[in-house]
C-alpha cells in the first residue's frame, strides 16, 4: 500500500513538472524518491538489515561436505613376512583407487557470550544505519528547500530588475517627447538609452544565474534540468520558532542518535574482545566414508564408514598479551565515541544559538524592510512624475531607481536568510518535514 502511494505521488509530481510548475513540496517528494545519496544510504541500511542475523554472529551450526576420488597407477614391490616364509610381491602398473567422502558439522556451545555480543552489535549497527538514513533524508530535504528558495530569490531579483526596466523605458519615452519639443538634450536621451540597455544586460545576466540555480536544484532531485519549469514566487516564513523548544528537541537529531548508538557499538566490541579470553567449547559430529581398491598388493579392498561425535575445547593461555591490548584499545574507542558525541552536541548547540539569533534578527529587519520597499516604490513613481513635469533631473530618477533596486534586493535577501535559518533550525532539531 505504501509503495503504491509513493508511486502515485511521484507520478503526480512528474506530471506537474511536465505541466511547467513545481512547488517546494513536490520538489522534496521527488528528491526523496530519486536522490542518489538517499538511494545509497537506503541500500546501506538494507545491507545492515541483511547482516543482522544470528548466523552472521556465529550462533548457528556449520555443516561441510567433502569428497575426494584419487585414481593412480603404481609399481608395487613388497616383501611379506609370513609363517610359511618370506615372499616377495612385485607388480608393475597396478591400478588403485581411493575414495573418501564425509559430512562434518560443528556447533558452538560456549565462547564467553561473544555470539550474544556480536548479535547485539549487529542490531545496533542496523539501528545506526537507519539513523544515518534519517540524517541523509533530513539533509536532503534541507538542501532541496534551501536551493528551491534560492531559485525563488533569483527570480525575485529578475522581477525587481524588470520593474526598474519599465521605469527606464518610461523615462526614455518622456525624454524622447521632451527632445522633440526642445526641452531635453541629446545627452540626456543617449544616457537614458545607455541606462536602459545596461539594465537589460543585467536582466540577461540574472537569467543565466537563475537557470544555473534551477540546474543545481534538479541535480539534487537527480533529474535532468528543465528550464521551462516554473516555481513559486513567494517565500513563506514560520516566525514562531522558540530557541528553548528547538534545543529541547535537538536530541532527536539523527546524527546525535547515531553518535549515541556508536557508543553502544564500541561497548559491545569491548565485550567481544573480552570474550576471546574465555574458553571455547564446540561439539563436532559427522559421517565418514572411505574406500580403497587395488588390483595389486597385499590389500585389494579397504572400506570403512560410520558416524562420529565429539567435543572440542580451546583454552587461551598466553598469546603475548595481544587480547589484553585489544581490549584496552576497544575501551579507548568507546571513550572516543563518547567524546565525539559530546562534541557533536556542543557544536549543534552553538550552531542553533547562532542560527536562532540570525533568525530573530532577520525577522525584525524584514518587518522594517517592507516599509522601506513600499517607500522606494512610491519614490520612483513620484520622481518619474516630477521628471515628466520637468521638476526633477535625470540623476534623481536614477537615484530613485537604485534605491528601489537595493530595497528589493535587500528584502528578498532578508526573506531568504530567514527561511534558510528556519530550515537549519528544524534540521538540527531533527524536526524538518513537510
Amino acid at each position: 500500500m505504501r509503495k503504491a502511494f509513493l508511486l502515485v505521488m511521484v507520478c503526480c509530481c512528474i506530471q506537474v513538472i511536465a505541466q511547467g510548475t513545481l512547488s517546494v513540496h513536490e520538489a522534496v517528494n521527488l528528491a526523496l524518491e530519486h536522490n542518489f545519496n538517499i538511494q545509497i544510504t537506503k541500500s546501506n541500511t538494507e545491507i545492515a538489515k541483511v547482516n543482522n542475523n544470528i548466523g552472521v554472529a556465529g550462533g548457528l551450526p556449520a555443516i561441510t561436505g567433502t569428497a575426494t576420488n584419487l585414481e593412480s597407477i603404481v609399481n608395487i614391490n613388497q616383501k611379506i613376512n609370513s609363517t610359511a616364509g618370506d615372499r616377495n610381491l612385485t607388480r608393475n602398473g597396478a591400478v588403485s583407487n581411493n575414495l573418501n567422502a564425509g559430512i562434518a558439522g560443528t556447533m558452538l556451545l560456549y565462547n564467553g557470550c561473544r555470539v550474544i555480543a556480536v548479535k547485539k552489535q549487529l542490531e545496533m549497527i542496523q539501528a545506526q544505519s537507519e539513523s544515518l538514513f534519517n540524517s541523509q533524508v533530513q539533509n536532503t530535504i534541507a538542501a532541496v528547500m534551501t536551493k528551491y528558495f534560492d531559485v525563488v530569490r533569483q527570480h525575485s531579483y529578475m522581477k525587481t530588475l524588470a520593474q526598474s526596466i519599465e521605469v527606464s523605458k518610461k523615462q526614455l519615452e518622456i525624454i524622447a517627447v521632451k527632445r522633440k519639443i526642445g526641452y531635453a538634450s541629446d545627452t540626456d536621451y543617449f544616457q537614458a538609452e545607455i541606462d536602459l540597455h545596461s539594465k537589460e544586460q543585467y536582466l540577461q545576466s540574472q537569467k543565466i544565474i537563475l537557470e544555473q540555480g534551477k540546474a543545481d536544484l534538479f541535480n539534487l532531485l537527480s533529474m535532468h534540468a528543465d528550464s521551462s519549469t516554473l516555481f513559486s514566487d513567494s517565500i513563506a516564513i514560520e516566525n514562531n520558532l522558540k530557541l528553548e523548544d528547538v534545543l529541547n528537541r535537538m536530541n532527536q537529531n539523527p546524527d546525535i542518535v547515531a553518535a549515541d548508538q556508536q557508543i553502544s557499538i564500541n561497548t559491545l566490541a569491548e565485550k567481544q574482545t573480552a570474550a576471546q579470553r574465555y574458553p571455547t567449547l564446540r561439539v563436532n559430529s559427522g559421517l565418514n566414508f572411505g574406500r580403497s581398491t587395488s588390483n595389486g598388493g597385499q590389500i585389494l579392498l579397504n572400506q570403512s564408514y560410520g558416524p562420529y561425535v565429539g567435543l572440542g575445547l580451546s583454552v587461551p593461555i598466553y598469546n603475548g598479551s595481544i587480547l589484553k591490548r585489544q581490549q584496552q584499545a576497544a575501551a579507548i574507542n568507546t571513550h572516543i565515541a563518547k567524546v565525539q558525541k559530546d562534541a557533536t552536541i556542543l557544536n549543534y548547540q552553538t550552531d542553533l544559538t547562532k542560527t536562532y539569533q540570525t533568525y530573530i534578527h532577520t525577522l525584525y529587519l524584514i518587518s522594517t524592510q517592507y516599509a522601506i520597499n513600499r517607500l522606494t516604490e512610491k519614490l520612483v513613481n513620484l520622481t518619474l512624475q516630477r521628471f515628466s513635469l520637468s521638476q526633477a533631473a535625470i540623476l534623481e530618477v536614477r537615484a530613485a531607481q537604485q534605491s528601489f533596486e537595493k530595497a528589493g534586493y535587500k528584502l528578498v535577501n532578508l526573506t531568504y536568510a530567514a527561511k534558510a535559518a528556519e530550515i537549519e533550525l528544524k534540521r538540527v532539531a531533527g524536526i524538518l518535514a513537510l
